[in-house]
Formats: C-alpha cells, structure tokens, sequence
C-alpha cells in the first residue's frame, strides 16, 4: 500500500480527489495529515482534531470490478472493518450510530466521510475519509465526544492503527466482492446504536417524536418502528437521532 504523509492540509478527501485527476492512483493509497484545517463530515459538519494526535487520513478504494446492490454497502464495509479494528484495542461497547459514526458506549470516537467517483452512472471508485480521536483527551464544548486514549488510558501509535484499519477495509471489500451482502448487513445491524431500545428523534422541521431503531435497508435508510406498529424509513437528510 502507498501511504502519502502531509504535515499540514485542508482536506485529505479533498486532496486525494484532486491527486485522481492528476495520477494513477493505486487501490488502498492512503492520505495522512498530522493537521486537517478543513476536515469535513457527514452533512458537512466539521471535524476538528488537535495536531498529531489523532488519525485523520483518507484511502483511494478502486471499485470498477465491484457489482453491489447499493452504495450503502460501501459504508458498511467501512463501519464493519473500524469496529473491528477498534475491538482488537478492548475498545468497549462499540456501536455504530447511523449511518457510520464509531461510538464507545454513547461518546463518538470516529467519523467517516465517504465520497464516491462516478462514471457512466457507475462507481468506479471511493474516498474513504476516516477521522478517530486517538491521542487527544480535552474536547472542548463537545460533550458527546471522546478518544481511545480518554477511554482505555493508553497512548496509541498512529501508524499502526493505520495499518490495521487497512488490513480490515481489504477484508471487508473482498466480502463484498463476492456478494457476501446478507452476512455483512446482518453484521452491520447487529452493531447499531440503540437498536430496538426506545429513542427520539427530531425531523427535518424539528419536530421530535419517539419510535425503535429496527434496521436498515439495503439503499441504507433507517427503518424506524413508530407508534400502531408502522414501520417507516428515513433517509440522512430526514432525521436526527437525539437519545
């Protein structure tokens, strides 16, 4: 695997896509930056991690020779291969908060940005941005956030995370090459936060309304048990899990 390292970038997603344009990118070529001033997530939140001590990188995942039912997969294959990473550290009570956020019990660890590379309506590749919360232990004025470090009490090397997340991300693509889609959904599913316990959420209007987690489908929507038993799906854009 090639693996770039950049004192300084606004992006590693950003730069990765413009290195596509420019060279031959080889599957599982990795971006790292000890400082990402602009690190972006889902829905254009911002990631903010303190210098050289956390893991924001991307990786350049050549999908040409892949068929899949749907983009979500990709995300799965993503969440599947941090939870597994993450569990061989005795990170406990790992979960996946949807889509693909890596939670420690109810404090996220790791975000994930996933942009894929379109052609003749096909995707032909994916940037897969990763950023975890290693090293760093303060997160002011974010409550809901925490590290491996603040969890485990341990100093972690990032180059060996890197490493191991790789490996997974190879293990988990080759599932999905050879179709293994049920048993990587149901792996999936079996790891998402909150899943059949009562919680809230806010729709695109505010509104907040109570409803069980059941799980996903195959285009990656929730599926929401809501009151009388009705059974409905919400894409990103149409809900917000509160508690």
């Amino acid at each position: 695997m090639r693996i770039i390292k950049l004192n300084a970038i606004d992006s590693t997603n950003s730069y990765l896509k413009k290195l596509c344009t420019t060279e031959p990118v080889s599957d599982y070529t990795a971006v790292i930056a000890e400082n990402q001033t602009q690190g972006r997530g889902q829905m254009g939140t911002i990631w903010n991690s303190e210098s050289s001590k956390n893991l924001t990188f991307s990786v350049f995942k050549e999908l040409s020779d892949f068929q899949f039912e749907a983009p979500f997969y990709i995300s799965m294959v993503v969440a599947l291969s941090l939870l597994k990473t993450l569990d061989a550290l005795s990170i406990p009570r790992l979960s996946v908060k949807w889509p693909n956020d890596i939670l420690s019990a109810d404090k996220k660890i790791c975000g994930v940005l996933i942009e894929n590379v379109i052609k003749q309506n096909a995707i032909k590749a994916s940037i897969i941005g990763i950023g975890i919360n290693v090293n760093q232990i303060t997160f002011e004025n974010l409550p809901q956030a925490s590290s491996l470090k603040a969890i485990s009490g341990k100093e972690y090397d990032l180059n060996e995370l890197t490493i191991a997340i790789i490996n997974n991300l190879k293990d988990y693509f080759l599932l999905l090459k050879v179709k293994k889609y049920i048993e990587l959904k149901k792996e999936y599913e079996t790891h998402l936060f909150r899943k059949n316990k009562p919680s809230t959420f806010k729709d695109v209007e505010g509104v907040m309304f109570s409803g069980f987690i059941k799980s996903v489908s195959d285009i990656g929507y929730l599926q929401v048990l809501l009151e009388d038993n009705i059974l409905k799906e919400f894409n990103l854009k149409e809900i917000t899990l509160l508690y």
